[in-house]
């Protein structure tokens, strides 16, 4: 089953909270180097133009949750809903595109840039257990250290659905990826869990990310328990993946066969088929 590794969660959320200082810049300059806002985006429905719209109302709300006293501009962007956790994301992101429209697209680089420092600047100092009152995303356990990994995963991977459709360069390292998987797959997985579907559900998958985080998600009857560097225990199935190949299955930004076929993703155990579903239960919108 492997060596249980320990986990130091301050020093991850320090690393963690450097990685956005360098990303978030990196994505304001990608943003000014777009030649087309117009063009599509690696996002089907959304354009360059609509992912950098997106990308400023992710930064604006996630500001908010850190600094609840300071007031919100375009507060209905962001306001909670009704529905599953999906059902509300999904409609925050098709409210977001609207944040920054005509001629307001080309100031989205400066405002993430702004608000990106402004929220490492506001949780600096802030224990990475700190509990973080988040009402759009319903009962989540939020702390910094949640938000900081879902901050740089949303500056990562919709840097990359602007850098496709842009024709740009746009990297994501390994060590990114596994802050991203180590800080956030724990809440999220478990918000995102379908739970129609996971009903007289009783499954355990070993998540091995090379070179961490390792996880155990448990699937037991409509919850889901994603626990970092588990006690050793029996497993149905075993995936193992590279950092960012998983970073960018989770999103559905690569299909599973590709990753797969590529050989940075498998799966094994006494009940392999159970990866793929897996990913069925835990949706995304």
């Amino acid at each position: 089953m492997g060596a249980v590794t320990t986990f130091d969660p301050v020093t991850g959320h320090e690393r963690t909270r450097a990685a956005p200082a360098a990303a978030i810049p990196r994505l304001a300059g990608l943003l000014r180097a777009v030649p087309d806002p117009d063009a599509g985006s690696g996002v089907p429905v959304w354009s360059v133009g609509d992912v950098g719209a997106h990308l400023a109302a992710v930064h604006l709300g996630y500001t908010s949750l850190v600094l609840p006293g300071e007031e919100v501009e375009r507060d209905d962007v962001l306001a909670p809903g009704e529905g599953t956790f999906v059902e509300r994301i999904a409609a925050m992101n098709a409210r977001s595109v609207e944040l920054f429209a005509g001629g307001e697209r080309a100031k989205t680089a400066g405002f993430v840039a702004e608000r990106g420092e402004t929220f490492l600047r506001a949780t600096e100092g802030l224990a990475p257990g700190t509990p973080v009152s988040a009402p759009r995303y319903g009962d989540l356990p939020f702390t910094p250290a949640t938000a900081t990994g879902l901050l740089l995963g949303e500056t990562l991977v919709h840097g990359l659905d602007i850098a496709r459709g842009a024709r740009l360069p746009w990297p994501i390292g390994d060590d990114e990826a596994r802050l991203v998987l180590g800080q956030s797959m724990p809440t999220m997985m478990a918000a995102a869990l379908n739970q129609v579907r996971s009903r007289g559900v009783n499954i355990a998958v070993d998540l091995a990310i090379k070179g961490g985080p390792r996880l155990a998600a448990v699937v037991d009857d409509g919850t889901v328990t994603a626990t970092r560097d588990a006690p050793p225990r029996a497993y149905d199935c075993r995936i193992v993946a590279a950092p960012a190949t998983f970073l960018l299955v989770s999103f559905r930004r690569t299909p599973v066969w590709k990753a797969v076929a590529s050989g940075r993703m498998r799966a094994g155990g006494r009940r392999p088929w159970l990866a793929a579903r897996l990913g069925r239960l835990v949706t995304g919108p």
